[in-house]
């Protein structure tokens, strides 16, 4: 019987999600088996990594290490550092066209965005943007990139083909995040000072709705939203909302919130399981991730980490 039982465990963990999670102040990845919910390894990587995503083929974890000056691209069969991309200075979060050939990545200390050829491993260019570049976002179809700017205060549209910015969009104060519609139809963009969450239009580029949000028993200025994941859907958008330590759950055809859940301290980046069952949270002060049950919309299981988790990126069962 009890052979049975640990082979069970072994097959589940088979088929299990992986969960990368970059610990800001350690130094390291978290990864963390998304069937027994515990962290099955942790990798040392550069120094404060916080931005991670996958390629669209799921065999590298693309890694900002921002005091390093450098993107990380780690091996996710073998988890080693296989090579470093140019980064530009500060590198803080970025994004990959469709075709997985080119990052486009936010340098928050030089006001630009450095585009890089991921096949060559060299800088395609860098444009100028605001002051404090931050959050990014490649439109489904590969055609614009969307660069926030935390200190200006703007959306700046860029033409993937010209490296040109098409077009500036002002927010509320502080734009940390953005996230496409899967259509590309829609932009929800994140602003932490300003309090709100924006959506803008993909055709006119301009805001469409502004969500606010009120939870009581909180202070106004400790609701600041960061991380914005969408329903493939189209159900529901879940925006993590700081150091309100709540995660807001927003009906996304009427803009309206729904629910507010209660994660662990200063909520920072969302993302989904594979299936979308359960979305997971960096809680940067408690230094943990909280699993959301999407369907029952309720916390189930906090994942104790490293220091400061920020960013989140998984990879499906067998890729």
């Amino acid at each position: 019987m009890k052979k049975i039982m640990i082979s069970g465990l072994l097959a589940a963990s088979l088929f299990a999600d992986t969960m990368y999670v970059s610990n800001e102040k350690d130094n390291t990845i978290s990864v963390i088996d998304t069937v027994t919910n515990k962290v099955v390894n942790t990798i040392n990587v550069g120094q404060r990594p916080r931005g991670i995503l996958l390629s669209k083929d799921y065999s590298k974890l693309y890694i900002c290490a921002s005091d390093d000056d450098t993107v990380q691209v780690m091996d996710t069969k073998t988890n080693q550092i296989i090579y470093d991309l140019p980064s530009g200075d500060d590198p803080e979060q970025f994004a990959l066209t469709p075709d997985n050939k080119e990052l486009y990545i936010s340098n928050e200390d030089d006001a630009i965005v450095t585009v890089v050829d991921t096949e060559k491993r060299s800088v395609l260019g860098q444009i100028e943007v605001g002051v404090e570049p931050e959050g990014m976002a490649v439109s489904p179809d590969g055609t614009v990139a969307i660069n926030t700017t935390e200190t200006s205060n703007f959306l700046h549209w860029i033409d993937t083909k010209t490296k040109k910015i098409i077009h500036n969009t002002l927010v509320d104060q502080r734009p940390r995040h953005i996230e496409f519609t899967k259509t590309g139809d829609k932009v929800w963009a994140s602003s932490e000072i300003g309090g709100t969450v924006m959506v803008v239009d993909s055709a006119s580029k301009e805001a469409i709705a502004k969500i606010k949000f009120r939870i009581p028993r909180i202070f106004k200025d400790l609701i600041q939203p960061v991380g914005i994941k969408l329903t493939s859907d189209g159900k529901y958008a879940f925006v993590g909302l700081g150091p309100a330590n709540h995660v807001a759950v927003i009906d996304a055809k009427t803009y309206k919130v729904i629910k507010y859940l209660l994660v662990g301290n200063r909520v920072w980046m969302l993302e989904f399981s594979d299936d979308e069952k359960k979305l997971y949270t960096t809680n940067g002060v408690s230094g943990d991730v909280s699993v959301i049950d999407v369907e029952n919309l309720k916390v189930e299981k906090t994942i104790k980490v490293g220091r400061y988790p920020w960013g989140l990126a998984m990879k499906p069962e067998g890729k």
